[in-house]
């Protein structure tokens, strides 16, 4: 049910970006021929063996069996939080945020479900915030990362290294908002099961091609890294396949032949070209137009102008905040959750983030900066 839902927003969201790039066609803007060259393979095909690899983790039952023994020794709500938040952040920065919410999430509801008076829908909040900032640290915690480190050039530790600062200073951000989140009440976790059976094959094999398939893309190896993961999964890991979210990398795909397409045009052109200009330009058009576009099409359109990617990267990190629709994760965590009036709840926090985060970059790049 919980992938249902994930598949079902993904769903008609890839139906609009479809029928969008259907109208740049028929409109004569887009040549059918040229919409498979501005989508940038690479960057899919490293999505995609991440994804795998993800999948892989999840369905091995590792993951589930791992938490569930340290939640036996967590004696306070606060202590709690604390666990999600900083397991949640930790996985987000080598497997993509959305997959950390599937492993995380059900294991929170379970969790709120067993303890008496547990605020459950304000961990779901935090777990969201959690994976959007743990992401924002490596080129592979998220789809506009990877994509910035496909066209940055830079290696895969150079990435990191720009992004410590900013991503160190939300997360200590996030754990502040925890010790005034959560009280340090004690709690009793009454027979919690994971029901999950173990498959030591398939976590083996994801765990050890896990280096070999970053070490490979980071050295210009996409195709062979690609095709040793698919190969492998196929007879260790089939069900890894069923679980991938295939309308996540279509919705990718598509998303560089409608953003590029947008980029096109006069109007956007201007706008864009306008924003950029402003002091630090990159990353307040990254912030602002991911609360319109969500941060990943805003990455790709913005993109597509050659501003500074540290900058653009950064904005969009906090793109991610603010608003619902600044992050697909966001979206995800909410409707995994189904909890009531939590909509309202999450703005509260996550309105909050987004401007405290905003002038902790805008510090940073004053520092930084020559």
């Amino acid at each position: 049910m919980q992938k249902t839902l994930d598949h079902l927003f993904h769903e008609k969201f890839l139906t609009v970006l479809v029928l969008l790039a259907l109208g740049f066609v028929f409109s004569g803007r887009l040549l059918p021929e040229r919409a498979i060259h501005v989508v940038e393979w690479r960057t899919v095909g490293t999505l995609f063996g991440l994804l795998l690899l993800s999948c892989g983790l999840e369905q091995s039952g590792y993951l589930h069996r791992f938490g569930h023994q340290l939640l036996k020794r967590l004696p306070t709500e606060r202590r709690v939080a604390a666990f999600f938040v900083v397991s949640a952040a930790a996985m987000a920065t080598v497997i993509t945020n959305d997959i950390s919410l599937f492993i995380v999430i059900p294991l929170a509801l379970e969790v709120g479900r067993s303890l008496k008076g547990y605020p459950t829908g304000r961990l779901i909040i935090f777990v969201a915030l959690a994976v959007n900032v743990g992401s924002s640290l490596t080129a592979v915690g998220n789809p506009q990362n990877i994509f910035l480190w496909q066209t940055s050039h830079v290696s895969f530790v150079q990435f990191a290294e720009t992004m410590l600062p900013f991503a160190g200073s939300l997360f200590l951000v996030l754990l502040f908002g925890v010790f005034f989140a959560f009280r340090p009440l004690p709690l009793v976790l009454n027979n919690v099961q994971i029901a999950n059976t173990l498959d030591s094959r398939l976590f083996t094999a994801s765990i050890l091609l896990y280096p070999v398939f970053l070490t490979a893309v980071d050295n210009g190896f996409i195709r062979t890294a690609l095709l040793v993961v698919l190969l492998v999964f196929l007879f260790v890991g089939r069900k890894a396949f069923r679980r991938l979210d295939w309308a996540l990398l279509a919705v990718f795909v598509f998303m560089f032949i409608d953003f590029k397409s947008i980029a096109a045009l006069p109007l956007v052109q201007s706008l864009a070209l306008q924003a950029l200009h402003w002091k630090y330009g990159a990353f307040k058009s990254g912030l602002l137009f991911s609360q319109v576009l969500s941060n990943v099409p805003a990455t790709i359109l913005l993109q597509s102008f050659h501003p500074p990617w540290r900058e653009l990267a950064w904005g969009v990190a906090v793109g991610g905040f603010g608003l619902a629709i600044g992050s697909l994760a966001n979206l995800i965590a909410l409707r995994l959750a189904r909890i009531k009036r939590l909509w309202v709840e999450f703005h509260v926090w996550s309105l909050a983030m987004f401007a405290v985060s905003f002038l902790i970059g805008l510090v940073l790049l004053h520092i930084v900066q020559p």
